[in-house]
Formats: structure tokens, sequence, C-alpha cells
């Protein structure tokens, strides 16, 4: 029988539900409409059941068990198939006007609805096994003295399991709008942190570029105009980075570039750089500033404690459908650069945003180039969509 559920507490909707599923294992299918047909007919013989063996055990087995059996089954599949066609009719018209309704209005209800059921239905099943006319039973004053109190019996058992249910809904209900609402808390938090740091631009980067724009002015204009002009893209597009949910993989290697033409004109030779991108990837969806920290890493712990620089590269391909984004650099490789203030929290904070953007979806992966330096490779989900 297809049982409707009440409106809920704290206004929480609550779905059809069948007594079966009650029961764990039967929550493992999906409600639909057949489901519940077969759910009726397992129901309506557990409970055929039930009413064999306590027909039997008040009559001290006066019968055969499988004449008490057969009869009980009968009756309650015409009763439960009576109730379900009822409570499946009385929701598409009612729809949610009865959920909305109060407890006492939907007891009475129930009572109406599923005592009337019982009775027609036990009229009907119990003609049919004797050939009778259905009305001999509704008709006949004794058998009223035995259908009406077992109706109303069943109606207030059932409403009893649908209210079962409907406290089950609730708390399940409620139990994952409130998983919803932390990990969406969460998801905040973390967003407000990326902010904070994607808003920040390194002090001694910006102190730095301005002095090195001022000791340049006057011995090579040329070099102190092209290091602003970078520099002031560089801005620019870490200012839109600050402010943007989502960017593309050309955006932000627009970024790195304009980043790594400001230090080069500060490193002279020691630094150099590529970018290896194909074109039919820059419009992949990246979180901004993704690979900022990654290419900063590369500069800070491997590049610039080796006397003689070295080269950093940022490169892009497909490797199955996850897009591989590469930051190797040829600098002193790992555990032989200095100890320095902060170090290792970049990349501990790269890992935990990759986990915050795309669960375990993402990878970071940490490899050692060959003869010297260090690759960090970033395998994200591939999409187009920000």
């Amino acid at each position: 029988m297809t049982i409707s559920t009440g409106q809920m507490e704290a206004e929480v909707p609550c779905p059809s539900s069948h007594p079966l599923d009650l029961i764990p294992f039967f929550r493992r299918w999906s409600p639909s409409p057949l489901r519940d047909v077969l759910y009726t007919a397992l129901w309506n013989c557990a409970i055929g059941l039930f009413l064999a063996a306590a027909g039997q055990a008040f009559t001290n087995g006066k019968a055969p068990f499988s004449d008490y059996l057969w009869h009980s089954l009968v009756v309650s599949n015409i009763c439960g198939y009576l109730i379900h066609l009822a409570l499946v009719t009385s929701d598409f018209i009612l729809k949610d006007r009865l959920k909305r309704a109060a407890r006492p209005l939907r007891l009475v209800y129930w009572v109406v609805v599923i005592g009337g059921c019982v009775v027609l239905g036990i009229s009907l099943g119990t003609a049919l096994l004797h050939g009778d006319n259905p009305l001999r039973y509704l008709g006949s004053g004794s058998a009223w003295q035995v259908m009406l109190p077992f109706a109303l019996f069943f109606s207030v058992f059932m409403f009893l399991v649908q209210a079962s249910g409907e406290r089950r809904i609730q708390a399940e209900t409620l139990a994952a709008r409130q998983n919803e609402q932390l990990a969406a808390t969460a998801r905040l938090l973390a967003e407000a942190r990326l902010r904070a740091l994607q808003a920040q631009i390194e002090p001694h980067f910006l102190y730095n570029t301005l002095a090195n724009v001022v000791s340049l002015i006057e011995v090579q204009p040329t070099q102190a105009r092209h290091m602003l002009e970078r520099f002031i893209d560089y801005l620019r597009a870490s200012l839109n980075a600050s402010r943007a949910d989502h960017s593309t993989l050309g955006a932000e290697a627009d970024l790195i570039a304009a980043y790594l033409d400001v230090l080069a004109v500060r490193m002279g030779a020691r630094l150099r750089y590529t970018i290896d991108i194909d074109p039919a990837l820059r419009g992949s969806a990246l979180a901004p500033m993704l690979l900022q920290p990654v290419v900063e890493n590369a500069i800070g712990h491997g590049l610039e404690p080796k006397v003689e620089g070295g080269t950093v590269r940022l490169s892009a391909r497909m490797d199955g459908a996850r897009l591989c984004v590469e930051v190797s650099d040829t600098g002193v490789g790992l555990g032989n650069a200095p100890a320095r203030v902060g170090g290792g929290v970049g990349l501990s904070n790269l890992k935990a945003r990759l986990a915050s953007l795309y669960g375990s979806a993402a990878q970071v992966q940490l490899l050692e180039n060959q003869p010297c330096g260090v690759t960090v490779r970033l395998l994200l989900p591939l999409s187009t969509e920000p």
C-alpha cells in the first residue's frame, strides 16, 4: 500500500513512502509505481501470513494451516490493493492538500479510506471464496461486528506506520540538509581564505619591482618601461583573478607570462622560461591563480638559490580524460634549497585548494628532474565550463 506522508516540521518536504521502506533493505530501490505495486504484494502476503498464524492460534487449530493461509492471502491482497488504489487516486486528486492538513484530520481520512477499503475487501474476498454475494456480508449485522473493529484497528495501525515513515524521512532529510550546510560552510570558508590569498601580492615582489624600475629609469629607460608595463599587466590580471570565480588556462598562462617577464628583468640571464600550451586547451576552465604559487615556488626554491639560475617551463597537455599541467624548473632540486620563512606552505595550500575545488578528482605529483630541478604536475578534471 502506498502511503502519502504528511507535512513535516520545519517545512521539510516529505515524499511518498511505502510501509516496507521502514526496513533499510527495501530502501535500496528508488520509489516507482512498479516498485510500490510489488512491495504492496509482499506487504499483503506478510499480513496474510500473520493473520493465518493468528487465526489458527485463536481457534486451536480446528482447520489445517493451509486453509487459514489461503483465506488470509486472498482477503489481505484484495484489501491491500484496494487501499493502494484508493491512496494513489486520492494523492492524484488531493495532491499536496492532504499533506498540509492537520494530523487529526489526516487520521480521520485514514480511518475512513482504509477502514472502508478493509470492510469492502473482506466482503469481496469472503464472497469470492464462498461463492456468495458480497452484499450479503455488507448487510449482515454479525459480519459488521467482526469487520468494523478490525477495520478500525488496521486503520490506526497503518496510520502509525505512516507516522513512523514520516519521522524517518524527516530525520533523514534534515540530516542531509545539515550535511549540505556544513559542506557549504566549509566551501565558503575555503573560498574566503583563497580570496585573501588571491588578493595578496607578495610585498617583497612589489617593493623589489618598483625599486628595480627606479634604478633602471636613468641608465636603461627602455628596460624600465618594459618592466613597468609588464608589471601593470600583471597587477591588472591579478586583480581580475582575485575578483573572479573562475578563469581559463589561457588567462592563467598570460598572468604567469607577465609575472615571469617582470622577474626576467630583475634576474637577467639567470631566468629563462618557456610556456608551451596547446591553443585548443587555452579555453579549459581553471581556478583563478591556481598556478601562480607553483611558479613562485619554482623561482624562490629552485632558481634563486642557484648562482647560474635556470629555466622554468609551464606546459599543458591531455592525459586521458584529464588536463595535465606541469611547472618544471632546473633549479637546485628537492632538499637542496636553503630554508625560507613560510617554506612548504605554498604546496600545502595548493593541495588543500585542489581538494576543496575538485575533491579526489585532482592530483598533485612532485617529481625530481634529472640532472636537477623539480616538476610539479597537476592532474585536473578537464572542463570547458567554469
